[in-house]
C-alpha cells in the first residue's frame, strides 16, 4: 500500500505500508492492503504505520483520509 500524508503547505510523507492505524473521529482503525474504499474524518492524533517490518509514528492535525485501490491519503490542516 502507498501511505501519502498531505498538508496545504507540502507533502509530509509518501511511502510504502503494511498497515496503517489513524485517529479516527469514531475511534481508530486499521487499514490492511485490499481494505474497501472509504473516506473518514480524523481527529488530531497519531498515524501508525508498518514498512519492512518496523513501526512508525507521525502525529497529524485533523483532517480526513480517503482509501481507494490500496492509496491511503490523508489531507490535514
Amino acid at each position: 500500500m502507498i501511505l501519502k500524508i498531505l498538508s496545504p503547505e507540502r507533502e509530509v510523507l509518501s511511502t510504502e505500508a503494511e498497515l496503517v492505524e489513524l485517529p479516527g473521529s469514531m475511534g481508530r482503525f486499521e487499514v490492511l492492503r485490499d481494505h474497501a474504499p472509504l473516506i473518514s474524518s480524523l481527529d488530531a492524533g497519531t498515524i501508525r504505520y508498518v514498512k519492512d517490518g518496523q513501526d512508525h509514528q507521525i502525529e497529524c492535525k485533523p483532517g480526513f483520509v480517503e482509501v481507494r485501490d490500496n492509496v491511503i491519503t490523508v489531507c490535514v490542516g
